[in-house]
C-alpha cells in the first residue's frame, strides 16, 4: 500500500472538497478502493498506485474549482470520478470552473459534463447553436442559463422562449379550455427551467414587460428578431417549413440555441423532422455550430443513462431486424 499527501490552500478550499460530512471524500474512497484521512489543510490518501494517481487527478481538478468560489456538489464529484474511471480526464478537465452568471440564489450554473463545457462554448462563440442529444443531458437548462446571463449583463434586451405544440400525437383541439390555458402545458418545462434561474416575481416582471417572451412556434411566424436571445426546445418536432421559417427569424445582435432529441420525433405521420434534416443543411457554415450529446452527459439519475443505452440497442436490433426505429 502507497501513500499520497495532497495539501490545499486554505481552509474554505478544504472544505468544499471534503464536503458535508466528508460525503465527497467517502465516495472516492469507494470508487478508487482508497482510504483518505483530512488533517488540517491536508489529505492523506492510502491505497494502491492507480487509486492513488486518479484520486491526486481529481482533486486537482476540484481544488481548481473550489479556488474559484465554487461549492462541489455531489453529483459532480461522481460524474468526474466516471469519467476517470472510463479514461477520459482530458474530458473532465475545466468544466467545474466554468460559471454561468443567473439571478436565483444559486447564483451561478455550471456545465456537469466534457459534452456540456463543449456545447457551452459553442453558444459563446456562434451566432446560432445546435444541441442534440438524449433527455437529461441539460441541452435546455444550459441554454436557458446563458440566456439570462445575457439578459443580466445586458448583452441582448429579451430572451424568446418557443417550442412546437406537438406531443406524441395529441391535438390540442380536443384539450380543455381556451387557446392559452391548451398551449400553456406545452411550454411548462421553459417556465420551470426559467424558475430555476430567476426568482419567481422576477420572471413574471420581466414576462409583463416583454423581456421574456414564451410562445409556440407558429407564433414565430413573419417576426424578425432583434438584440434576442432565442432557444427553439424540443426542435425534433418541428417540420422541416418550420425549422426554416423560425431560422430565419434572426436578426441583428441576436444568438439562437435550437434544442432537441432526434430519437424522440413525434411528428404524425411520415413528415420529416426539420432538425434531423437541418444537420445536412447548415454543417460547415460558419457561425453556426452543432453540440452532440451522448447518454456519458446525462446528469440526471445515473439509471436515466442506462436506460438510454437500452433503448439504443433495441434500436439497433430493430433495424437489423429491418423493421424500423424502435419507439
Amino acid at each position: 500500500m502507497k501513500e499520497l499527501r495532497i495539501d490545499f490552500e486554505n481552509p474554505h478550499q478544504m472544505g468544499a472538497l471534503v464536503g458535508r460530512g466528508e460525503e465527497h471524500l467517502k465516495t472516492v474512497e469507494r470508487a478508487f478502493g482508497v482510504s483518505i484521512v483530512s488533517r488540517g489543510h491536508q489529505l492523506k490518501i492510502m491505497g494502491a498506485e492507480e487509486g492513488l494517481e486518479k484520486s491526486r487527478a481529481l482533486f486537482a481538478e476540484l481544488a481548481a474549482a473550489a479556488r474559484e468560489g465554487s461549492p462541489i456538489r455531489g453529483h459532480e464529484v461522481k460524474y468526474a470520478i466516471r469519467t476517470l474511471q472510463k479514461h477520459r480526464e482530458k474530458e473532465m478537465t475545466g468544466f467545474l470552473n466554468d460559471r454561468i452568471k443567473v439571478a436565483s440564489r444559486r447564483s451561478y450554473v455550471s456545465p456537469k459534463t466534457g459534452g456540456q463545457k463543449a456545447y457551452v462554448d459553442a453558444i459563446r462563440g456562434n451566432d446560432i447553436v445546435f444541441g442534440i442529444g438524449p433527455a437529461g443531458t441539460g441541452k435546455t437548462y444550459l441554454a436557458m442559463a446563458m440566456a439570462v446571463e445575457a439578459l443580466l449583463t445586458e448583452r441582448v434586451s429579451r430572451i424568446i422562449l418557443t417550442r412546437p405544440a406537438v406531443e406524441a400525437g395529441e391535438s390540442l383541439g380536443f384539450l380543455p379550455g381556451d387557446l392559452y390555458e391548451k398551449i400553456t402545458p406545452y411550454l411548462r418545462p421553459l417556465y420551470d427551467a426559467l424558475y430555476d434561474m430567476m426568482e419567481v416575481s422576477q420572471v413574471q416582471r420581466h414576462i409583463e414587460r416583454g423581456t421574456i417572451e414564451i410562445a409556440p412556434l407558429a407564433y414565430m411566424r413573419g417576426r424578425t428578431l432583434n438584440d434576442s436571445f432565442i432557444i427553439l426546445d424540443e426542435a425534433q418536432n418541428s417540420t422541416a417549413a418550420q425549422m426554416k421559417m423560425f431560422l430565419t427569424r434572426l436578426g441583428f445582435d441576436s444568438k439562437t440555441v435550437v434544442t432537441g432529441d432526434i430519437t424522440q420525433v413525434d411528428l404524425p405521420g411520415h413528415r420529416q423532422s426539420g432538425l434531423v434534416q437541418v444537420q445536412g443543411i447548415l454543417e460547415g457554415i460558419k457561425g453556426v455550430a452543432f453540440a452532440y450529446f451522448t447518454e456519458h452527459d446525462v446528469v440526471r439519475h445515473e439509471l436515466v443513462q442506462e436506460i438510454i443505452r437500452a433503448y439504443a440497442r433495441a434500436d439497433q436490433k430493430a433495424l437489423r431486424r429491418g423493421g424500423g426505429r424502435a419507439r
